[in-house]
C-alpha cells in the first residue's frame, strides 16, 4: 500500500494523459472531478503536456522557415524530428518532400521585389538537382513529377508553361496547409502515451524477447550436442591411441627379447587406427606387410580432408549500395556496413572470400578513386558514432587482406582520413581500435610507411604509449607493433632520435609490462633505435643496459637472447652505412599472399536486428541483389619465405597476430611471419606466470624501476591479423 501511495500522483497522471490522448471528454471530467472530491493530487506538469509545447516548437520553427525560405534550417529540423521511416517509407511523405524542394528552389523567383541574387538562385537549383538525382530518383517514374525533373534546366521557369501552376498565388498557401495537416498528424503520432508505452513495452516486446530467447536456447542446445559428440568421439580416439601405443611397446620390448612380430598382428593394429567408416575396407584391401605402406596409409588419414566445393555468393548492386550508403538514413548505412563487413569475415578462406574481395574493388565500394564530394569513404567522418566505427571495422577487415590493402593504398587519401580520425576518435574505443588495427596493416607497405613517418605518426605512438595501462590490450599491442614497423625505416629511427630520450624510456618501460605479446615489438623497435649514435649515447647515459640485464636473469630462452642481441647493439661503435639507408626503395614489393580474419573486427556488435528487420546476408541478397558484379582476379604469387630461429630482435614489418601464428622472419626484407610455421619450434612466448625482475638501473637521471605495476585492460582483444606480407 505504502508504495501504492508513494506513486499515486505519478499514476493518476498516467491516466489522465492517456483519457486525453484518446479523447474521451466526459470520462476525463469525470475523474477529474473525483480526483478532486478525494483529495488526490495530480502531478503539475503531466509528460505530455511537455511533448506537446516541445512539438508545438518545432512545428512552429518549421512553418517559420518555411515562410522565411530558409532552406537549411527547414531541412534539418525535418530529417532530425520526422522519422527517417516516414520520410523513406511513407508515400504521402515522400510527395509532400519533393513538392517542399521545389518550395525552396523557386523561392527567390516568387518572393523576389528585384532581379534574384543569380548566385544563391544557382546555389537552390544545384541543390534541388542533387535531390533529383539522389532521394528524389525514387519518383522519376511518377507522371505527376515528371515534368519536375526538368526544372533545373529551364533558364526561365516562371514563363515555362510546364511550370504555371507553381507561380500562382494559391500554390504557396495550399502547400502549407498540406504541411500543417502533415506535421500535426505526426507529432500527434509521435506523443503516444506513457501508459500505451509501458503496455508494449511489457507485453509485445516481452513476448518477443521470449520467443527470441528461446529460438537462442534451441540452437545453444543443438551445438552444445555437436560438440558432446565431437568430445565424445576424441575421447574414443584417443583411449584407442592409448592403447595402440601400449600393445607397440610391449612389441618393441618383444623384438628385443627375439621375439618377432607376425603380419596378421601388424595390420590389426594398423586397422585399429584409421576410422571405423575406413576399417573394413582396408582391413581386406591394403596389404600392410608390405613396407612403408601402413605408415603411408597413416599419414594420409592425418592429412586434411578436401573441402566440398564451396559455392560463390551472390552477386550485389553496388550502385544501390553506394547510393545508399550515402543518401540512406543512418540506420540503415550501419546495418549495411556491418552486412558488407560480414560477407567478407564469414566467408570461406580461398576462391569465395577473393570474389567478395574482387568484387568490392572492382566496384570501388569504399569510392576510393572517386572525386565526388559526397561519397562513401567520407562515412569516416560522419555525424554518427555507429556509422563512423561501422565504417571504420569494414576499412581494417579490408585492410586484413593483402589485396585490400593494395586497394586501399592506391592513394594517400585514406590513409589521410585515417589518420585524422585516430586522432579525433576519443569516445568510442572500437573504433579508435579499427582504425589503429587498418593502419597498422598499411603499415606493412612501404609507401605508407613512408608517408605515416612524414605525418609525424610516431610522435602521437609515443605520446600515447607513455600510459599503457589507459590502453586496451588490442590498442597497446598495434600501437607498439606499428612504431616497430615505423622504426625500421631510417627516416623513422632519424625522428625517433630528435626525442631519443623520450622513446627509450618509454619502450624500456614496456619491456617489464604484463603484456608479454607486445615484448617482441618493444625488442624490435629497441633494436633499431639503436643503431643511431646519439641514441647509443642516451640510452648508456640513461641505464638502459642495466634495465636490459635485469631482464636477462628471468626472461625465457627467446628473449634472452633478443636482450643480449640489444645489449650488443647498444655497446656497439658502428656508424651507419648505406644499409641502413638502403630500406628507402619505394619500388620494392612489399606485400605477400597470406590473409587472415582476425575475431576482434565483428565483436561488440553495436546494432542488434530488430523483429522483422532484414540483417546480413540476408539483407544483401533480398534488396542489393545484382548481376554479374562477382569477378574473379589471378592471386599475386607471395615472395619465398625466410626461415628465422628466433634469436635476435625483429627487423621486418609485422602485425600483432601475425607474429603469434608464426615467428616473424628476421630479413630486413619485406616476409611473412605464417610462413615461416616450419620455425615454430624456435617460438617461445614468455610464460603468463613468469615474474618481472624489480630492478633499477644505473646512474643518477635513469630509467624508472623495470616493473610494471599490475593492471586490468578495459577489453580483452585476440590476436589480429595472421599475416605479415610487407
Amino acid at each position: 500500500m505504502g508504495d501504492i501511495l508513494a506513486h499515486e500522483s505519478e499514476l493518476l497522471g498516467l491516466v489522465k494523459e492517456y483519457l486525453d490522448f484518446a479523447e474521451f471528454e466526459d470520462t476525463l471530467k469525470t475523474f477529474l472531478k473525483e480526483c478532486q472530491m478525494k483529495g488526490k493530487q495530480l502531478p503539475k506538469t503531466a509528460g505530455g503536456s511537455l511533448r506537446d509545447s516541445r512539438s508545438l516548437i518545432i512545428q512552429k520553427d518549421l512553418i517559420a522557415a518555411f515562410d522565411s525560405g530558409d532552406q537549411k534550417v527547414f531541412f534539418d529540423l525535418w530529417e532530425e524530428h520526422i522519422p527517417s521511416s516516414v520520410r523513406d517509407g511513407d508515400s504521402l511523405a515522400q510527395k509532400l518532400e519533393f513538392y517542399l524542394h521545389i518550395h525552396f528552389a523557386i523561392y527567390l523567383l516568387k518572393h523576389s521585389v528585384q532581379r534574384p541574387d543569380k548566385e544563391e538562385l544557382g546555389e537552390r537549383i544545384s541543390y534541388f538537382k542533387t535531390y533529383l538525382e539522389s532521394k528524389g530518383a525514387a519518383l522519376s517514374q511518377t507522371t505527376e513529377f515528371l515534368p519536375f525533373y526538368a526544372l533545373p534546366f529551364v533558364p526561365n521557369p516562371m514563363v515555362h508553361p510546364s511550370f504555371k501552376e507553381l507561380f500562382q498565388d494559391s500554390w504557396t498557401p495550399e502547400l502549407k496547409l498540406k504541411l500543417e495537416k502533415f506535421l500535426a498528424l505526426i507529432f500527434k503520432a509521435s506523443n503516444t502515451p506513457k501508459l500505451l508505452t509501458l503496455y508494449k513495452e511489457n507485453g509485445q516486446s516481452h513476448k518477443e524477447m521470449s520467443q527470441q530467447l528461446h529460438q537462442q536456447l534451441v540452437e545453444a542446445e543443438r551445438r552444445a550436442m555437436a560438440y558432446l559428440k565431437r568430445y565424445n568421439k576424441v575421447q574414443v580416439d584417443y583411449h584407442t591411441l592409448i592403447g595402440v601405443t601400449a600393445e607397440l611397446v610391449d612389441s618393441l620390448e618383444a623384438t628385443v627379447s627375439g621375439k618377432m612380430i607376425t603380419p596378421e598382428y601388424l595390420q590389426s593394429v594398423c586397422v585399429r587406427l584409421f576410422s571405423n567408416q575406413m576399417r573394413q575396407s582396408l582391413g581386406h584391401s591394403v596389404d600392410f606387410t608390405r613396407p612403408g605402406t601402413a605408415s603411408t596409409m597413416l599419414r594420409a588419414s592425418l592429412a586434411p580432408m578436401k573441402l566440398k566445393d564451396i559455392p560463390l555468393l551472390p552477386s550485389l548492386d553496388y550502385e544501390k549500395l553506394k547510393k545508399d550508403l550515402i543518401w540512406g538514413s543512418d540506420r540503415l548505412k550501419a546495418v549495411l556496413l556491418q552486412a558488407l563487413r560480414w560477407r567478407l569475415t564469414t566467408s570461406h578462406p580461398g576462391e569465395q572470400r577473393e570474389t567478395v574481395l574482387q568484387a568490392y574493388i572492382s566496384n570501388d565500394l569504399l569510392d576510393c578513386h572517386s572525386q565526388s564530394q559526397r561519397s562513401v569513404l567520407q562515412l569516416l567522418h560522419g555525424r554518427s558514432d555507429v556509422v563512423r566505427q561501422y565504417m571504420a571495422r569494414l576499412i581494417n577487415a579490408i585492410a586484413s587482406l593483402a589485396e585490400g590493402r593494395l586497394y586501399l593504398a592506391q592513394n594517400t587519401k585514406v590513409l589521410r582520413m585515417l589518420e585524422e580520425r585516430l586522432k579525433e576518435e576519443d569516445k568510442d574505443v572500437i573504433a579508435r581500435e579499427n582504425v589503429l588495427g587498418a593502419l597498422q596493416k598499411f603499415s606493412l607497405r612501404r609507401p605508407l610507411q613512408t608517408a605515416m613517418i612524414q605525418d609525424g605518426l610516431i610522435f602521437w605512438l609515443i605520446d600515447t604509449l607513455k600510459e599503457p595501462d589507459c590502453l586496451s590490450d588490442y590498442t597497446l599491442e598495434y600501437s607498439v607493433a606499428l612504431l616497430m614497423n615505423l622504426c625500421l625505416r631510417s627516416a623513422g629511427k632519424n625522428m625517433c632520435a630528435t626525442m631519443g630520450g623520450l622513446v627509450l624510456k618509454v619502450l624500456s618501460d614496456l619491456l617489464g609490462h604484463e603484456n608479454h605479446e607486445i615484448q617482441p615489438y618493444v625488442n624490435g623497435a629497441l633494436y633499431s633505435i639503436l643503431s643511431i649514435p646519439s641514441v647509443r649515447e642516451e640510452a648508456r647515459a640513461m641505464g638502459v643496459e642495466d634495465i636490459l640485464r635485469c631482464f636477462l636473469k628471468e626472461g625465457n630462452a627467446e628473449m634472452t637472447r633478443q636482450i643480449e642481441f640489444i645489449i650488443k647493439q647498444l655497446n656497439s661503435e658502428e656508424l651507419p652505412d648505406g644499409v641502413l639507408d638502403s630500406d628507402d626503395d619505394e619500388d620494392e614489393d612489399d606485400e605477400e599472399d597470406h590473409d587472415t580474419m582476425e575475431a576482434d573486427l565483428d565483436k561488440d556488435e553495436l546494432i542488434q536486428p530488430q523483429l522483422g528487420e532484414l540483417s546480413g546476408e540476408k539483407l544483401l541478397t533480398t534488396e542489393y541483389l545484382g548481376i554479374m558484379t562477382n569477378t574473379g582476379k589471378t592471386r599475386r604469387k607471395g615472395l619465398a619465405s625466410v626461415q628465422w630461429g628466433g634469436d635476435e630482435p625483429l627487423r621486418r614489418p609485422i602485425t600483432p597476430g601475425g607474429h603469434r601464428n608464426g615467428c616473424p622472419v628476421l630479413e630486413d626484407r619485406p616476409g611473412s611471419p605464417q610462413t615461416s610455421q616450419h620455425a615454430r619450434d624456435g617460438c617461445h612466448r614468455r610464460p603468463a606466470n613468469t615474474h618481472l625482475p624489480a630492478c633499477k638501473g644505473g646512474e643518477p637521471g635513469a630509467l624508472a624501476p623495470c616493473v610494471s605495476t599490475s593492471r586490468k585492460h578495459p577489453g580483452s582483444a585476440q590476436g589480429p591479423l595472421g599475416a605479415a606480407d610487407f
